[in-house]
């Protein structure tokens, strides 16, 4: 089983270090004010320019324009754009088109019924990431350390690559693989001390435990392991 894994929300350069040497995958930036993992799109290109080269950059956004998007991709030059607010697929569209990048929509799961939206951003988007849905009353959509049911994705074929997101951490990201198979993993709150305060060791331990639990699951089909486009 081939596994990506991603560490969303850094915002140092030590965190960024880290991520790098425990063998992540893919670096989110997270450009969305009430953010605890917020960063200016300025303050965040010499991060970026850190990355590069070295792992994926991923800049995260919700529901922005393309005044932003405009300001973000010139800033940070991200590897691809990650959308997780309420865009349509027509967006997601729009937003590939013009910026010429892949792009990762982020769907909120709660319940099997949620999954019936997957058709339609798997035919525009090039990942889809799956994360809890945020509570009523909530001011962001992810990065709230909840988990969703984990059974609702076992023997999935969402048409195209997808991530695992919301609630994972160390101690369950194992679990998590073991009943989902997924062939992508995302993080944040859960490698944290605080919230925006990422923890160094619990990256390693984050990433070296979804690699073991990886190494150990059976061979997937093909389509469960495609290489992040």
């Amino acid at each position: 089983m081939t596994l990506l894994v991603k560490i969303c929300g850094l915002t140092t350069p030590e965190a960024l270090d880290a991520a790098i040497a425990a063998g992540a995958d893919m670096a989110g930036l997270v450009v969305f004010p009430p953010s605890p993992r917020h960063l200016d799109p300025a303050d965040g290109r010499a991060l970026a320019a850190r990355a590069k080269g070295r792992l994926q950059t991923v800049a995260l956004t919700v529901d922005a324009d393309d005044a932003l998007l405009d300001e973000i991709v010139a800033a940070l030059d991200p590897d691809m754009l990650q959308l997780h607010g309420k865009e349509t697929p027509e967006r997601v569209a729009a937003v590939k088109a013009r910026f010429g990048r892949p792009v990762v929509k982020a769907l909120a799961i709660a319940e099997a019924a949620d999954l019936a939206r997957v058709p339609a951003y798997a035919a525009v988007a090039d990942r889809v990431l799956f994360d809890a849905r945020p509570p009523k009353g909530a001011t962001r959509p992810g990065g709230l350390g909840q988990a969703f049911d984990w059974t609702l994705l076992a023997g999935l074929d969402a048409g195209l690559p997808y991530m695992l997101s919301g609630g994972l951490g160390p101690d369950n990201v194992a679990e998590a693989l073991r009943i989902t198979r997924a062939p992508a993993v995302d993080v944040s709150s859960g490698v944290e001390r605080a919230p925006g305060d990422k923890d160094p060791q619990k990256i390693v331990d984050f990433v070296r435990a979804a690699r073991a639990a990886a190494a150990a699951a059976p061979a997937q089909p093909d389509r469960a392991a495609l290489p992040l486009p």
